[in-house]
């Protein structure tokens, strides 16, 4: 069985990802921070992490992701990364798989959040 981190800083996005992959046969590890990202990259055995870009209050810049995505790179290049955000741009696209991402989702709460 194939074990997925994922990493968001919203409780609901965690669990209906969970929730989505779980029943999908996945076995499932969740962490809310960079750190904890980090600390499950150096010492769990992972088959993919997927990672929000965005992870403090009113940011959407994206850049606390990209470092992060530099540093899951430094600690194990092999490890696949998919990158996830609301807030997504093709140059933020671009960078992301420049710096190694797998793939980019972007979710739809940012346009939920217009209306």
């Amino acid at each position: 069985m194939a074990r997925i981190l994922i990493a968001d800083d919203q409780t609901d996005v965690l669990a209906a990802l969970r929730l989505l992959l779980k029943g999908n046969g996945f076995e499932i590890e969740t962490t809310s921070s960079p750190a904890g990202v980090l600390e499950a990259v150096n010492s769990k055995d992972l088959d993919v992490v997927l990672i929000d870009l965005n992870y403090a209050r009113d940011t959407t810049s994206g850049s606390e992701g990209l470092d992060l995505l530099n540093r899951i790179q430094a600690a194990d290049a092999s490890l696949p990364v998919v990158v996830m955000t609301a807030w997504g741009s093709v140059d933020l696209a671009v960078e992301a798989m420049r710096r190694g991402a797998r793939d980019l989702w972007r979710c739809a709460t940012a346009s939920l959040m217009k209306v």
